[in-house]
């Protein structure tokens, strides 16, 4: 939650400077000791406007299990364009944490206009 408010940036993982969402995730993740710092190398901003290649949902599935249910600290992943492409951290379902371009990180609902109809699933970090 201390990430609220922090600007949406491409490419970032800085606090209160700049974070997009796999950047959140990561950071978050690694902050409470759940996955190691991971690079995902470059990718750019509309990659997923462009391929079916389902990019993000594979690095999601490297580190994470596919769960039934939207559990606080789970993942929910979502689609826009034409592949998964966004996600963020499930608080209490149906609220959730993720940056987003044009509000930066805030606390949302996946029934708000931005995802709504978008949800893939739900993944689970604390993969053993």
């Amino acid at each position: 939650m201390t990430w609220q408010n922090t600007p949406y940036h491409h490419l970032a993982n800085v606090k209160g400077a700049g974070v997009d969402c796999a950047q959140l995730l990561i950071e978050v993740y690694y902050a409470v000791g759940i996955l190691e710092r991971i690079d995902v190398g470059f990718y750019p901003k509309d990659w997923h406007l462009h391929r079916s290649e389902e990019v993000y949902l594979a690095w999601v599935e490297k580190y994470c299990d596919p769960d039934f249910e939207p559990r606080p600290g789970n993942i929910a992943l979502f689609k826009f364009g034409r592949c998964i492409s966004h996600a963020g951290i499930i608080t209490k379902w149906p609220r959730l944490i993720h940056s987003y371009v044009k509000h930066g990180v805030v606390v949302a609902a996946a029934s708000d206009a931005e995802l709504k109809g978008r949800l893939y699933g739900f993944y689970n970090p604390f993969k053993d």
